[in-house]
């Protein structure tokens, strides 16, 4: 299978995840469950503050970051919105590059100042796992106040999809 149709199936995976634990997220009391609900924000503040460091690395732009989450923290109808956006950005992205540009190295500065270089595909894999990671750790707080959290796996995606039978 081609590096470009894996890396679609990621990011459209990544993005049915998101529009999953955002709604999810939505219905949970926020004067209830203040702290954890923050937490969580922040969390996935972050994953979104990542998500628009590496398109910009990806277009050898300046991200303009200086920290790997933002001061404030955003509410969540405003944030889902970006993510929503950001997600979009990079399916569209995606379907745009040709399969030869994944091996393409591409030279940037890490928000510590720090020269890196990465493929095109390293980033864009970077990015689709780190998501998936930081996603498990919101989870792991609705959980903990009695949320079953959204079931955030491939398998659960390409089923629902109609990819895979079961």
């Amino acid at each position: 299978m081609q590096t470009k149709k894996l890396l679609l199936t990621l990011f459209e995976y990544k993005a049915w995840a998101n529009q999953d634990l955002f709604r999810l997220m939505a219905s949970v009391s926020v004067d209830t469950y203040a702290r954890e609900m923050h937490d969580a924000i922040r969390i996935l503040n972050h994953i979104h503050v990542v998500d628009q460091i590496f398109a910009a690395n990806l277009q050898s732009q300046s991200h303009g970051f200086t920290a790997l989450n933002t001061p404030d923290t955003p509410a969540l109808d405003d944030l889902h919105q970006r993510v929503s956006k950001t997600d979009q950005w990079f399916l569209d992205y995606l379907g745009q590059q040709p399969e030869a540009s994944f091996g393409e190295e591409i030279h940037f500065t890490f928000v510590d100042g720090k020269p890196g270089m990465m493929s095109r595909g390293e980033m864009l894999l970077h990015v689709a796992t780190h998501g998936n990671y930081h996603r498990g750790a919101v989870g792991r707080i609705l959980f903990q106040i009695g949320v079953q959290p959204p079931r955030d796996t491939m398998t659960v995606y390409l089923h629902q999809t109609a990819r895979i039978s079961t």
